[in-house]
């Protein structure tokens, strides 16, 4: 039986499709799904970061206010900026676009945002939040890798679940969202001892090291579940893809899987949170 491809694109172009639609009923009752995003500088990457969630905005019918500001700004000043938006009953998420300037404390700036407004999953208590399985909007990432695991009808329940990285946006949440399905859960990073063993037994790798191919494709046991998370400048994620479909059960493609569902998340995510606010 061949490997069946997790189409992220996909269910992206379909996902926006209801967005869309709920985005209109919100509307027509007065309810605006508005996201804000905060970007600092003037990196080209981050720059297109933003557009393309805007973009997407625009797609659906939300609207997005965009918050630029200069890169010599303060932590003070970023803060204050973020308490505004956070007092702003019209915005429903917020966005604050990763990395900022060096010389800004960027976990503080993150915690500063409302949990109700954490639509990217950023923040310490909603993390904290996730992992007890209290409401909460998981990391964007790893929310949207589970969204297609769903949407597959793949059942991790009791498999071994690899995740490779250990960042707090990718890897951490990750494992605590497969952990919450029951999966039984390792993390690896760069930096584990025999990792070419751990990864050999895995039913189910989630790879997020930000390596471009670390994983290597022999590594990978027969009817495994292979998500690559990871995203490089000449196409390639952080696990070797080459005729991997030849030895996985499911997997993903780079690019066209996991990248899709990130934005697609966060406006889920607004959306959600803009229906809150018609319940209160």
């Amino acid at each position: 039986m061949s490997a069946i491809l997790l189409d992220g694109k996909k269910l992206a172009s379909d996902s926006e499709v209801d967005i869309k639609k709920q985005v209109q009923n919100l509307i027509g009752k007065g309810v605006f799904p508005t996201l804000a995003t905060i970007l600092v500088g003037n990196d080209p990457a981050s720059e297109t970061y933003v557009k393309m969630k805007r973009n997407t905005c625009a797609r659906v019918g939300m609207k997005s206010i965009a918050v630029e500001l200069e890169d010599n700004i303060t932590t003070e000043e970023l803060i204050n900026q973020i308490d505004i938006l956070n007092r702003d009953k019209n915005i429903h998420g917020i966005l604050l676009q990763h990395p900022v300037p060096s010389h800004i404390d960027e976990r503080a700036c993150f915690d500063k945002i409302s949990l109700e407004k954490d639509v990217d999953g950023v923040t310490c208590l909603g993390f904290g939040n996730m992992a007890m399985g209290l409401d909460a909007y998981g990391s964007c990432t790893p929310a949207g890798i589970i969204r297609l695991i769903d949407s597959y009808n793949l059942d991790v329940e009791g498999l071994n679940a690899v995740v490779v990285g250990r960042s707090p946006i990718l890897g951490k949440p990750m494992a605590m969202m497969l952990l919450n399905k029951n999966a039984t859960v390792t993390i690896c990073h760069s930096r584990t001892k025999n990792i070419e063993s751990i990864i050999s037994e895995a039913d189910l790798i989630v790879g997020a090291v930000g390596i471009p191919k670390f994983i290597q494709k022999n590594w990978i046991k027969n009817d495994c579940i292979v998500i690559d998370a990871g995203y490089h400048p000449d196409k390639c994620g952080d696990i070797d893809l080459d005729g991997v479909e030849g030895i996985a059960s499911a997997f993903t493609p780079v690019p066209g899987g996991v990248g899709p569902m990130t934005i697609n998340t966060l406006i889920l995510h607004t959306l959600q949170s803009a229906i809150k606010t018609t319940k209160v």
